[in-house]
């Protein structure tokens, strides 16, 4: 027995940000922006009316009812996220209060795997079908960015290439001959997690931390044996409350790691490049995907992007872009479509599914 995507849905809020109007806002242009990245636009969801789980569980019911059942046969949840409503609890059991199916209390989980949520999200679910354990999982990445970026010009490398949306699936058994997920491969490295982070606030105690490459003053007084403030006045006027990361040194690990996890799941499938009628890319950067396309001398055709409409939603980039590959019947069933993913930890990730 295998686990199948039995439905799919997305979600991307209907405020459309251009370059040009984020360069109204920061030092920038289409020009430099679309020559890094690749991206046009992004989507910016409704402050106070819209949220991760709001959007999360738009996504979730298009993709229950392109599955067949009710919201009710959902018998568990998985849930990815960077920008979770609150600090805790995390976005499943919001998501679960969303739809309305709080009385079954079945089980929420919560991945916190950022860009690489999502497949790490099905996965499990996938581990979780093929035991026997559930029979009907809902998995959604969604993310909000908007709320948390810095639109100065210090944070115009970072903020450029945020946007908000949600994707879901439902995962259900399946005993057809040839169907379903075949395999999944996992990869971390905490080595340099503090080249792609958000490290205030934290539980460190901001004093020291000896994996950055200089210590940080985060404005507590250290004489206080008892801790400190969770948010000082140093961490918001240095910034350092917005996420930080190394362009260029992301870049290199993720043209070298997406190759190979992406192989790796077709050579356990007994699989070439040439098998893949669709890949979909986490939509980190345009230039990325490409290098990957070329590394593996895929098609265009081969190839999904739509980062240039939405920008990087990390958790939920892949399955808006499945989603949306799918509506348009560029994965159809008997397709060999492979999922991938890298991201801070940095994490990375993959998997190969026979539609």
């Amino acid at each position: 027995m295998r686990s199948k995507i039995a439905g799919i849905g997305k979600y991307v809020p209907e405020h459309v940000v251009t370059n040009d109007k984020l360069s109204t806002l920061m030092n920038t242009s289409d020009e430099w922006i679309t020559e890094r990245t690749g991206i046009k636009e992004r989507r910016y969801a409704k402050r106070y009316e819209e949220t991760t789980a709001t959007m999360g569980a738009k996504a979730a019911l298009i993709a229950i009812d392109r599955a067949g059942i009710e919201k009710e046969d959902i018998d568990f949840i998985i849930f990815a996220t960077l920008s979770s409503d609150y600090y805790f609890p995390g976005c499943g059991v919001l998501l679960q209060r969303e739809l309305g199916i709080t009385k079954t209390e079945i089980g929420a989980l919560d991945i916190r795997n950022q860009c690489t949520g999502f497949i790490y999200g099905i996965s499990v679910a996938d581990q979780f079908i093929r035991s026997g354990m559930y029979k009907n999982i809902l998995l959604v990445g969604a993310e909000m960015h908007s709320m948390g970026l810095n639109y100065s010009d210090t944070g115009r490398d970072i903020s450029v290439i945020f946007g908000d949306g949600a994707g879901a699936v439902v995962l259900q058994a399946t005993e057809a001959e040839g169907q379903g997920i075949l395999t999944s491969k996992l990869h971390s490295d905490g080595t340099f997690a503090e080249k792609l982070a958000l490290i205030c606030p934290g539980s460190h105690g901001g004093y020291y931390n000896k994996y950055l490459e200089e210590d940080i003053d985060y404005g507590f007084s250290q004489d206080n044996e008892f801790g400190d403030v969770f948010v000082t006045e140093t961490m918001l006027e240095e910034g350092q409350t917005f996420p930080y990361m190394e362009g260029k040194f992301v870049f290199k690990m993720a043209v070298q790691k997406f190759p190979e996890v992406i192989m790796e799941v077709l050579s356990e499938a007994d699989k070439q490049p040439s098998d893949i009628n669709m890949l979909i890319p986490h939509q980190a950067n345009l230039r990325i995907s490409q290098f990957v396309q070329k590394k593996l001398g895929l098609s265009d055709d081969q190839v999904f992007n739509n980062i240039q409409k939405y920008g990087n939603t990390t958790a939920a980039s892949v399955p808006i872009a499945l989603c949306e590959a799918w509506e348009e019947a560029k994965v159809k069933e008997g397709d060999l479509v492979c999922l991938a993913a890298f991201g801070s930890g940095f994490t990375w990730g993959a998997t190969l599914i026979n539609w």
